[in-house]
């Protein structure tokens, strides 16, 4: 699962897969901005084929919440 979000990431941010780690936050340390959070979100919808609410974004800043939703809504 990780390795797949760091892949969205990875294509969505333009970061070094390096950079990518559990404790990442992808504002702080990835320096998201908010349509890239937008465009991060919607990238783990088609890699995942799920649908994020939108009141659930605020809560996926972390890679390590983000792995943890995804565990929770993919099937």
């Amino acid at each position: 699962m990780f390795e797949r979000v760091k892949k969205v990431l990875v294509a969505e941010l333009g970061v070094d897969e390096n950079q990518v780690t559990m404790e990442s936050n992808i504002i702080e340390d990835l320096h998201a901005d908010s349509l890239s959070v937008m465009q991060v979100i919607m990238g783990l919808e088609d890699e995942f084929g799920i649908s994020v609410e939108d009141d659930d974004v605020k809560d996926l800043l972390r890679v390590k919440d983000i792995v943890a939703y995804l565990e929770q809504h993919v099937k």
